[in-house]
């Protein structure tokens, strides 16, 4: 009995010892882990575009198409079978072609500050992403319709103070319900100059013309040639004639009301500073950022406000150097880089400082008209940030003592878009034309009534009136998306949630394409 015993507390002694051993090892593994994960050593920057995400690659070449569907003027190789010519006389009473262009919604009016607006970011988008973009032959799409946008904002500046900023009365338009290609309406043109300024239309025009210049400098100098001409006098004469489009123009307000000019300076410099290289207008960025760049205050990226944007781009200045930058304007970019930080900080949802303005299924929620815009914008932003700092060995972002690595903001972009795509309450896609399940009564003109119709201004109503889904798919439309509970009425006469924007098909495109592919980001774009 006794040697038994002492047999059995033996091995229990030992039983206990490699209990002990074994809590040791996974204790010092899950440390071990635990500070790989917090380690300063940099991820490896990604190569040559990789293996294509099939899902997100899909969902490019939908939402790509939809600047097709919303072209004007004499459409060349016209993929979208049920869209045909229109609109031929706009600018004819100012003795311009302003046909081309691109309309702004569901409507039929060229509103130039967001047409402007969706250039700049559909050449930012290029410019980062062209190489994932022609991995899916994606590409020349993409220059393609940007082309079409800045080929009808060259024309709408006939002179260096005189810039054209809407083709079309909006009050009137809004009374009809036609197909663009049946229009017969008188469409007035609308003008900032030196009497009546408009700083950020001016300023947004020059950024669009700035940056597509880099798009197409290496593929058609003569034409960026052309581009960096007018955003240089653009610029100019938005920064001399300050004032509002919005106090100059009152009528503009019930649409596209502007609420400052201020971002549209910084932005549009920023731009002019990558396409030139000249320093002055790195320095006006950082002479001016005190009064106009909002430091340390994250906010929204959008058609009205381009800061977070700006501080974004110039993030990139400060995170890969570049040459004969003086300190003084080094440190005017790091207030920007600590801004563009706070935003990131912000749309991180596990972040100590992460913004509050989300649905209980985490997306970014801002705004209860066109909801998608703010959510698709920041996951924009956020895949930028993330590929700068793989792309100059960054590691961390700290946010109030926590820190995240690139991947955390990538993270963050896949599942905004992965929401966009179906992953929602809803279990809809908000990406017309992807998926099983997306709406089906997109509050649309052109898409809403039938090809073969012939309409005048009011007997289209009763396409609007119908019951039946729209006949022709407005594909790749990005329409509004869902209210603050995640719900989602699929109703014609429901613009707030179902008409799309151009602008959100430029947005929706940048994020895709930084997600269909992993790669580098260039350090320069010249």
């Amino acid at each position: 009995m006794g040697e038994r015993s002492k047999s059995s507390k033996g091995w229990c002694g030992w039983f206990l010892v490699l209990v002990v051993a074994a809590v040791v090892a996974v204790a010092i593994v899950l440390f071990i882990r635990k500070k790989s994960d917090n380690s300063d050593k940099a991820a490896p920057v990604p190569g040559p575009p990789g293996a294509i995400e099939e899902k997100y690659s899909d969902a490019l070449k939908l939402a790509m198409q939809f600047f097709d569907v919303q072209k004007s003027g004499e459409l060349e190789d016209n993929k979208i079978s049920w869209r045909g010519n229109s609109a031929l006389q706009d600018g004819s009473e100012a003795k311009l072609d302003l046909s081309k262009g691109m309309y702004d919604a569901g409507d039929h009016i060229k509103f130039g500050f967001p047409m402007a607006f969706t250039a700049t970011v559909l050449s930012w988008a290029i410019l980062e992403y062209g190489d994932q973009m022609d991995a899916v032959d994606q590409l020349e799409p993409a220059k393609d319709s940007l082309k079409w946008i800045t080929d009808y904002l060259i024309n709408a500046h006939p002179s260096e103070n005189v810039l054209y900023i809407q083709v079309g009365d909006p009050k009137a338009d809004h009374k009809c319900w036609e197909r663009p290609e049946d229009m017969k309406e008188k469409r007035p043109l609308t003008q900032v100059n030196t009497s009546a300024p408009g700083t950020e239309v001016a300023a947004e025009t020059a950024a669009a013309m700035a940056s597509a210049s880099l798009v197409f400098k290496t593929s058609d100098s003569s034409y960026s040639d052309t581009l960096l001409k007018h955003a240089k006098q653009l610029f100019n004469f938005a920064d001399k004639y300050r004032g509002s489009y919005s106090v100059s123009i009152p009528e503009v307000q019930t649409f596209y009301n502007s609420t400052g000019y201020e971002d549209e300076l910084l932005w549009a410099a920023s731009w002019l500073y990558h396409a030139t290289g000249d320093h002055s207008y790195l320095k006006y960025t950082v002479q001016n950022g005190k009064a106009f760049a909002n430091w340390g205050s994250p906010t929204w990226f959008s058609w009205d406000n381009k800061l977070a944007g700006t501080q974004v781009l110039l993030s990139r200045v400060n995170l890969f150097g570049a040459k004969g930058v003086s300190n003084s304007d080094n440190s005017g970019l790091q207030m920007y880089r600590k801004t563009a930080e706070a935003v990131m900080c912000g749309l991180l949802p596990k972040s100590p400082t992460a913004t509050t303005s989300r649905t209980d299924s985490g997306l970014i929620w801002v705004s209860e008209w066109n909801a998608l815009q703010h959510p698709v914008a920041s996951a924009f932003l956020a895949v930028l940030y993330s590929d700068y700092m793989l792309s100059s060995r960054t590691a961390k972002l700290s946010c109030d003592g926590d820190s995240y690595k690139p991947s955390d903001l990538r993270k963050f972009a896949i599942s905004q878009a992965n929401y966009v795509l179906g992953e929602n309450p809803m279990k809809t896609s908000y990406l017309v034309g992807y998926g099983d399940k997306y709406p089906k009564y997109v509050h649309h003109r052109g898409a809403s009534i039938p090809a073969d119709a012939t309409t005048n201004c009011t007997d289209g109503f009763k396409w609007f009136n119908s019951k039946n889904p729209n006949p022709n798919v407005a594909v790749g439309a990005l329409v509004g998306g869902p209210f603050l509970n995640e719900s989602f009425v699929d109703s014609r006469n429901n613009p707030m949630q179902g008409e799309p924007t151009t602008y959100n098909g430029a947005v929706i495109v940048g994020l895709l394409s930084g997600l269909v592919t992993t790669s580098s980001v260039v350090q320069s774009f010249t």
